[in-house]
């Protein structure tokens, strides 16, 4: 029977948990919603989610909840070099194109003060925005709607 030695080890940010070492063989092992790994292993990568092809109108769950992107992002590039969803969502292209305009709060920055161009804090899109996607949930969620937003 092997014998596991539980580690809890923690960060100021953050705290790394269920961290089990095996005494004998020296491999550790590490669990989390994916599943339990091998930490010497290279474990296959999960099946890509499915992005529906038609744009489907998922309404909001709570105030100021970031939109969910309708499309596929694949191939998008985005660095500190290029953002290639302001190609279309920027002002200058959205109506053109036929998408939504960002939002004016994008455009400011932390002391509030008006910018020309998307404040910095703003420009990596994927930082709150997630594309719809054909997934079960990796936990269970008792999460309610707000009553207002409620059909």
């Amino acid at each position: 029977m092997k014998k596991l030695l539980l580690l809890t080890i923690s960060f100021s940010l953050a705290t790394i948990s269920a961290f089990a070492v095996s005494e004998e063989r020296g491999i550790g092992g590490v669990e989390s919603l994916r599943g339990t790994t091998e930490l010497e292993t290279t474990r296959p990568a999960d099946p890509m989610k499915k992005v529906p092809r038609d744009q489907v109108d998922i309404e909001s769950s709570y105030v100021f909840q970031p939109p969910l992107i309708p499309h596929h992002i694949r191939h998008y590039e985005l660095s500190l070099n290029a953002n290639k969803c302001l190609s279309c969502h920027g002002w200058k292209n959205a109506k053109e194109m036929g998408a939504t305009k960002i939002s004016v709060t994008h455009f400011t920055n932390r002391n509030d003060e008006v910018l020309a161009d998307v404040s910095p804090r703003r420009y990596f899109c994927l930082q709150c925005h997630v594309t719809q996607a054909d997934a079960k949930p990796l936990v269970s969620n008792t999460f309610e709607r707000v009553k207002s937003l409620q059909n």
